[in-house]
């Protein structure tokens, strides 16, 4: 079976997939050993050096295991990394309800004391954070950490626009975990995608001086990942 990568997913990403279904299905029992490499990239229709690159994903995630001169053999037919992401996903979940109850109310006192310095911090950040985008608007190769880093900034401007020093410590001290979480929600394929014009809309509601829609931005941009996370743990 010819295998082609779909959208902007590596090849490699879709042979990993193609062998972990393999996997998860029982065609190899645990202990068996895998087909080589030669006899993968033909079923496949792909090169030996994709085949290679998906063999070591799944070697790292702790489904096979390589020994040398003898082949791959199978450790698992379940893939640890489905229970881990679950259990980071369950994370993401208790930070964006936090981050609601907080940013919400942040923007609207922001929307009621922000000044000119408040507003330059969220442009900067937003714009810096257009730059490591790629033409979908999600973080280019290479760039999640930074991108990250910016996405942090911005939502750190709002709640500092509120000028209230115990929501600003609140969340200087939380802010590590929102990073976390962050990072967690942009490398994970199954969550919507990070929408530049929502945070744009967050900016220009605080702009305009209209708390009401400053808070329902704020939570436009938190509750669509947060209903992403509730809907995959239900699934589980």
């Amino acid at each position: 079976m010819a295998l082609r990568a779909a959208g902007r997913r590596s090849l490699v990403d879709t042979v990993v997939d193609a062998l972990r279904a393999q996997l998860t299905a029982g065609e190899w029992p645990v202990g068996s050993r895998i087909p080589t490499e030669h006899a993968l990239a033909e079923q496949l229709q792909v090169g030996r050096n994709t085949v290679r690159e998906a063999v070591r994903v799944l070697v790292h995630a702790g489904m096979l295991r390589s020994r040398q001169g003898e082949g791959t053999f199978v450790v698992s037919t379940t893939d640890p990394g489905d229970i881990m992401r679950g259990v980071q996903r369950a994370g993401i979940r208790d930070v964006l309800e936090l981050r609601i109850a907080l940013e919400a109310e942040a923007a609207r006192l922001a929307a009621l004391r922000r000044q000119p310095a408040d507003l330059e911090r969220m442009r900067a950040a937003l714009e810096a954070q257009a730059e490591l985008a790629d033409a979908e608007g999600q973080p280019a190769s290479g760039s999640l950490e930074l991108y990250a880093d910016h996405d942090v900034a911005f939502h750190r401007a709002v709640v500092e626009a509120a000028h209230n020093t115990a929501l600003t410590a609140t969340y200087g001290w939380f802010s590590s975990s929102v990073r976390e979480a962050l990072v967690g929600y942009l490398g994970d394929r199954a969550m919507p995608k990070v929408v530049h014009g929502d945070h744009v809309a967050v900016m220009e509601a605080i702009a305009a001086g209209d708390p009401e829609a400053a808070a329902r931005s704020i939570r436009v941009v938190l509750e669509k990942p947060k209903q992403a996370v509730e809907a995959l743990l239900a699934g589980r």
